[in-house]
């Protein structure tokens, strides 16, 4: 493979400071989507209370931006094959910005659910890129931790999100808070799209395309050091002219759906149909933490004041949260023992159990008894859910997709997520209007379940070559158990 060579070089480089801010660039990013992903969840009582919403408007509106993400996964992950990392590295921080800001500002409801919509385009193109950036210039050894470590910032996003909603509810319990809730995020993706202008393009993406003289300059910055054409080509120096013509070369990418080819048709289910199921559990569950929390710890909302419980249901929704950066941190931990394929399955079988028993809680007299197993019920699911598939599934499109559908194949695994993103919060506020806690939480949990099921089984469908460690074509040294 062309990129072969310049991925021998890569793993025997040490750490240095550009790989530290490529990865802090992208994990950066990723805690942004942690950070909306939760906000929405506190902002969403204060804007029911405003405008009055319906069950489905409110649908509409939670599921607005990972419908947006759906479609930036799936059009920003293949065009980073064709158009490199760099550009599409600034691009969807760009989006974020623009449209958070349009989003604080939105006149009424429809305009809100747009803004969310195009918000949600940036996020989603972040998923592919960001995971494709880190894992082509990452050294082997530290590569699957990084990728993990990367994504864990999502739950850092999620429990800032909390202290700064409840920030805002405790200095201006207002309904119009949520406007404030929606801007703050604005000036930390200024900040990164600004720092992010100084990142070299992926050296593996300009090998792959056998710009063979690009990838020596950007290898230069990561290694701290000149490196030659000859240091990441097959061929020898005393063959300058047929190095020289390679390195100016610009070779095609590969063709569109690739990722559904018999090549790697069963590598594309693997990655996507877990993601879609882990993430109807994920965002369904996560984004109305704080609504659940009222509704079992609290009893009814007509009891006491609207943002009254939302303060205090927020508050217990930042306690839980650090569940989800202990089960990030055990996921760090745990990768390189474990596998990929293993803490996955074992993530869904365990969400799937919390879940029986936290919407069991409903059927339970409120008593300390009652407090402290919706508490428990959610720690697992959370800490679970994060040192499980929620780490895995970022993570194994990149042990299993060579360099040059890497960006195809993740983003079509993101965006298969983000569907399931989509269905859990447009679902969720109807399903619990119509059945109740119980059988929503149930039903989520059946899906937890048959994902744990596919994950094992599926595995058995990918062949060595295409999950090895050591495979050829650029697949990330991530075991998958």
């Amino acid at each position: 493979m062309r990129e072969h060579t310049a991925l021998r070089f890569l793993d025997g480089l040490r750490f240095g400071p550009m790989h530290r801010r490529v990865w802090w660039l992208s994990a950066m990013g990723i805690m942004l989507d942690g950070f909306d992903f939760f906000i929405i969840g506190v902002a969403v009582p204060l804007i029911v209370a405003q405008w009055s919403i319906t069950p489905f408007e409110t649908g509409l509106l939670t599921s607005a931006a990972v419908l947006g993400a759906i479609v930036g996964a799936a059009v920003m992950g293949p065009l980073s094959d064709r158009i490199g990392r760099k550009i599409a590295f600034r691009i969807d921080l760009g989006m974020f910005v623009v449209f958070s800001l349009a989003s604080a500002f939105a006149p009424d409801i429809w305009w809100l659910i747009a803004f969310r919509f195009l918000l949600g385009v940036g996020i989603g193109a972040d998923y592919p890129i960001a995971a494709s950036y880190v894992s082509e210039i990452s050294p082997r050894r530290l590569r699957p931790r990084l990728l993990i470590g990367a994504f864990s910032f999502q739950a850092v996003g999620q429990l800032l999100g909390a202290l700064v909603g409840l920030v805002v509810l405790l200095l201006d319990p207002h309904p119009e808070a949520w406007r404030w809730m929606l801007a703050a995020g604005v000036v930390p993706a200024t900040a990164i799209v600004i720092l992010r202008r100084g990142v070299p393009e992926s050296p593996m993406w300009l090998a792959s395309q056998a710009k063979y003289l690009e990838a020596a300059a950007a290898l230069s910055r990561f290694a701290g050091r000149t490196v030659t054409v000859s240091e990441i080509h097959d061929r020898s120096p005393s063959e300058g002219h047929a190095v020289l013509v390679a390195a100016t070369r610009t070779v095609p990418s590969a063709r569109r759906g690739a990722i559904f080819s018999a090549r790697h048709r069963a590598a594309t289910v693997l990655t996507s149909a877990p993601w879609f199921l882990m993430d109807i559990a994920t965002y369904g569950v996560g984004v109305f933490t704080p609504t659940i929390l009222a509704a079992l710890a609290l009893g009814s909302a007509a009891n006491t004041p609207y943002i009254a419980d939302d303060i205090v249901s927020t508050e217990g929704a930042a306690v839980l949260d650090i569940f989800l950066v202990v089960g990030f941190a055990a996921a760090i931990l745990l990768v390189r023992r474990l596998g990929l394929v293993a803490m996955q399955s074992v993530g869904f079988f365990v969400m799937a159990g919390a879940l029986v028993v936290l919407g069991a809680t409903e059927l339970m007299e409120q008593s300390p008894l009652q407090l402290a197993i919706v508490f428990l019920a959610f720690a697992a699911f959370n800490l679970f859910m994060n040192a499980g598939p929620n780490a895995t599934t970022f993570a194994m499109p990149t042990a299993v997709f060579p360099v040059e559908v890497r960006g195809a194949g993740a983003g079509f695994a993101a965006a298969a997520g983000k569907a399931g993103a989509a269905v859990g919060t447009f679902f969720f506020p109807q399903l619990q209007a119509g059945i109740g806690l119980f059988g929503t939480l149930s039903i989520i949990a059946a899906g937890c379940a048959v994902a744990g099921v596919v994950t094992i089984v599926l595995r058995r469908l990918v062949s060595q070559r295409e999950v090895a460690p050591d495979a050829p074509g650029g697949a990330a040294p991530v075991p998958v158990g």
